[in-house]
């Protein structure tokens, strides 16, 4: 009788043969299969070599063109210290009278009062020191030079003679779209790239400038009415149309200027500004040349219309030719720079994330918000623009500009521009106001449960 042992081995054996019958049998396929997986992988290492060298040249480009233009965004003044200095003589109000200028001078609590910022990182750490030890006078105007001279003035280079004097002011993007992160103290900190100003008093600023002709000739008003205009903006407002058509206030009398927008998040968002005067670009043009007064190109046939715009048909501002060209050729790195700078994520504690949760449902369902605000960029792909009608305010501003109509602005990071409110010239004071005012446009019959929902999602994007 066959033992069980014996009985194993003749079934081992059998496998054994059956496998290696199969193995045989295969071997042609496997063979073919792994030749061809060998020329699979010869070519796709190919196909990578000549890629990766592509992909190297490409993103060695676009490092470029971030460092350039971020470079651009934070400290290029375009040229523009020929008007804000040499025309306006805006530094030696800065400087005050004992240091060569004018008047008291601004101190560097005057300035952060007004808005500006300081870039900590900017500062020796021998002034850091003495800075807190409080052995600097933070009331002196002298003070404030030292900081320009160590380009420490957010969006702001001083220009000095070879005596160590101020001689000019020239401004940058970064003044009115940078914010600090206050680390050190408040108004001093950190870059905060892409933020609106909503501290800066630009009309205050202006004000403050020795020589305002070059505003009165060209609006036709006396310095006492052009004043009253800009103080009427008040913080983190700048009326950008001003110069175009002369409308100095709204129909009822209230303030025309508008909310420093962010300069962050701005990837796949076709037109840009409050009421969708052109793309990023476009943009950056307007006012490179014609707000900043950067010496530069800008063409615009539109603002030849003397009835829309009669001040600036009449100032040529559509067609400016500055010369040299100090701006052209840094729209693209500045762009470039402009896309990459992400919308800020919310600190967690900021907002109720249960709420936020079942709002992220509201949005966009039965408040509809997402008809317009289409996520993940918060605004209509292609032309996100609607009539006063449709928002459900007066066409003052839109009719301001060519299109006539409001942008949908973009939502992510709106965390950090509620000061000043909502909407382009902060009507709505709070974000209960806003969705109030679409809940009744719309008849959305929201209850204070979705619409308290609906305002902690508004505030986690």
């Amino acid at each position: 009788m066959p033992s069980i042992a014996s009985f194993k081995d003749r079934r081992q054996k059998n496998t054994f043969r059956l496998v290696a019958t199969l193995l045989m049998g295969l071997s042609p396929l496997l063979c073919f299969k792994l030749r061809a997986a060998d020329q699979d992988k010869s070519a796709s290492k190919v196909s990578r070599e000549l890629l990766s060298e592509n992909d190297r040249a490409i993103g060695a480009n676009a490092q470029k063109m971030i460092e350039e233009g971020r470079r651009i965004f934070r400290f290029d003044t375009f040229g523009s210290e020929a008007f804000w200095g040499d025309a306006l003589q805006l530094h030696k109000a800065i400087a005050g009278e004992k240091n060569g200028g004018v008047g008291p001078g601004v101190s560097p609590k005057t300035a952060l009062a007004v808005g500006l910022k300081v870039d900590a990182d900017a500062l020796p750490k021998e002034l850091v020191a003495q800075i807190k030890a409080g052995k600097i006078d933070m009331n002196d105007p002298a003070t404030t030079v030292a900081l320009l001279k160590l380009d420490a003035v957010v969006g702001v280079k001083g220009f000095f003679d070879k005596q160590g004097s101020l001689k000019s002011l020239g401004l940058r993007c970064a003044v009115c779209h940078s914010a600090v992160d206050d680390s050190f103290a408040p108004g001093i900190g950190k870059r905060l790239d892409g933020w609106a100003a909503r501290d800066l008093n630009v009309g205050a600023i202006i004000s403050l400038a020795p020589n305002l002709k070059p505003f009165t000739d060209l609006l036709g008003v006396d310095e006492a009415t052009l004043k009253k205009v800009l103080a009427s903006w008040g913080p983190g407002r700048f009326d950008a149309e001003l110069d175009k058509d002369g409308k100095a206030l709204r129909p009822d009398g209230a303030q025309a200027g508008t909310l420093i927008p962010p300069a962050f998040g701005l990837a796949g968002v076709n037109l840009h500004t409050w009421t969708g005067f052109g793309s990023v670009p476009y943009w950056n043009a307007f006012v490179a040349v014609t707000e900043m007064h950067g010496s530069g190109t800008f063409f615009d046939a539109r603002f030849d219309d003397k009835s829309q715009y009669p001040v600036a048909a009449k100032s040529g501002a559509g067609n400016t030719r500055g010369k040299p060209d100090l701006v052209t050729a840094k729209f693209g790195a500045l762009h470039f720079y402009q896309l990459a700078i992400p919308a800020p994520k919310p600190p967690k504690t900021s907002f109720d994330q249960t709420k936020a949760t079942r709002g992220k449902e509201i949005f966009g369902g039965k408040a509809k918000c997402a008809t317009c605000h289409v996520p993940p960029l918060f605004t209509e792909p292609g032309e996100n623009l609607h009539t006063p009608a449709e928002v459900g305010v007066d066409s003052f501003q839109a009719d301001r500009s060519p299109t006539h109509k409001y942008r949908t602005s973009p939502l992510a990071g709106l965390w950090t521009h509620q000061k000043g409110g909502f909407y382009h010239d902060g009507r709505f004071a709070t974000l209960g106001d806003v969705v109030d005012h679409y809940d009744t446009l719309s008849n959305l019959a929201l209850t204070e449960q979705e619409k308290n929902d609906l305002i902690e999602y508004l505030k986690s994007l």
